[in-house]
């Protein structure tokens, strides 16, 4: 997008075939999918059967690390679409539970063409195959209680979370809390790390900076009130177990300030919002792969990825989805990424498999402490 998703100039359109939904009205069968649980919603089921006379089984996982383990104990079977992180696809490839997607079956127009880009340097395309193609991007930043903390954009800076009064009243997801714990001791000069990049770059290197993360996080555990790992586990937190500030998503946040009429607060830090784009991929024992390809292109449709984007909070892929936004979705978006926000987020890059373990033996560390 330009304003609400643009990040950068918009690129020109890519080229595309005629992808026409109405050779989909013979279509028939059913797609079983895997999702992240707060990324389908009902009314992107009924119009997608509508169109495409097919049934969705829905799954849903609240990790990227559950929906990996799940198909490697599969092999691959058992889905016929799957959603992870992008920056996971190194991992997916590494056990071989993904198919190469054929371009030519989908519909690169109706993706956002900074998004479908962005998504070959994160992780979507191995040897010079594309096997993941972007469905949204969100972020993780500071999600606040207003009546207790007045957070300003500009000011606000995951150290906060850690500050004398907020003993007792955070909640964050640990393993992306001590990357967040790294940014900000990389900004106060305490632990440098070039805001993290070298801890994709060598083991030796991420071992030193974790290290520090995590003694850091230790220190602090009695700050934290409760960790989450999914979405339900977010909303819980603030509406249920009295958190007062915390690291959350995007969605999870939005749809609190929903649900308690402007109550919650969302705002990215000085140091960026981290930032993730999930994404599309066919595993590599997929049954209903007709099925799968006609989700992808029924999901790049504008008024399709709209239905995403005004139901869970994220931001979808598809090109052109935000002239199909709410109001309310369009004012949230503004609140949260005010200034230069969207300049200075924070991408994850593509975390390999060594990467993967060691963060979770150091998250291992401070969820035991």
């Amino acid at each position: 997008m330009i304003k609400r998703r643009g990040l950068l100039k918009m690129a020109a359109t890519l080229s595309t075939g005629p992808f026409i939904l109405s050779r989909l009205h013979g279509s028939s069968g059913e797609l079983n999918l895997y999702s992240w649980s707060d990324y389908i919603y009902p009314d992107m089921l009924e119009d997608f059967q509508a169109k495409t006379g097919i049934r969705v089984n829905l799954s849903v996982y609240g990790s990227n690390d559950e929906a990996l383990n799940k198909l490697r104990a599969t092999q691959g079977f058992g889905f016929d679409l799957v959603m992870p992180s992008v920056v996971y696809g190194p991992s997916w490839n590494r056990y071989k539970l993904l198919q190469p997607l054929d371009e030519s079956r989908i519909n690169i127009g109706g993706c956002d063409p900074i998004m479908w880009s962005r998504s070959t340097k994160l992780g979507a395309t191995y040897r010079r195959n594309r096997y993941l193609c972007p469905f949204n991007w969100g972020t993780e930043a500071l999600t606040w209680n207003r009546a207790e903390r007045q957070l300003v954009y500009g000011e606000a800076s995951f150290g906060d979370l850690w500050h004398p009064d907020n003993r007792g009243k955070v909640t964050v997801r640990a393993h992306s809390a001590l990357l967040a714990i790294g940014l900000y001791l990389d900004r106060i000069g305490q632990t440098p790390s070039d805001q993290m990049r070298i801890t994709y770059d060598n083991e030796k290197d991420m071992r030193h900076v974790y290290a520090a993360c995590t003694a850091f996080a230790v220190k602090h555990k009695p700050w934290i009130r409760q960790f989450w790992s999914n979405a339900q586990q977010i909303q819980n937190a603030y509406l249920r177990n009295a958190c007062v500030i915390g690291q959350t998503w995007d969605g999870p946040a939005f749809r609190l300030a929903d649900e308690t009429e402007d109550e919650i607060g969302y705002v990215a830090p000085v140091e960026g919002a981290l930032t993730w784009m999930d994404s599309m991929g066919i595993p590599s024992k997929a049954t209903n792969v007709d099925q799968a390809y006609e989700f992808i292109n029924w999901y790049y449709q504008p008024k399709s990825g709209a239905m995403h984007a005004n139901n869970s909070g994220y931001n979808s892929c598809s090109y052109q989805s935000e002239k199909f936004l709410l109001t309310k979705a369009k004012e949230r978006f503004d609140q949260a990424y005010p200034g230069d926000a969207l300049e200075r987020l924070w991408w994850y890059p593509p975390e390999a498999p060594w990467f993967i373990a060691i963060r979770n033996e150091f998250r291992d560390q401070f969820l035991a402490a």
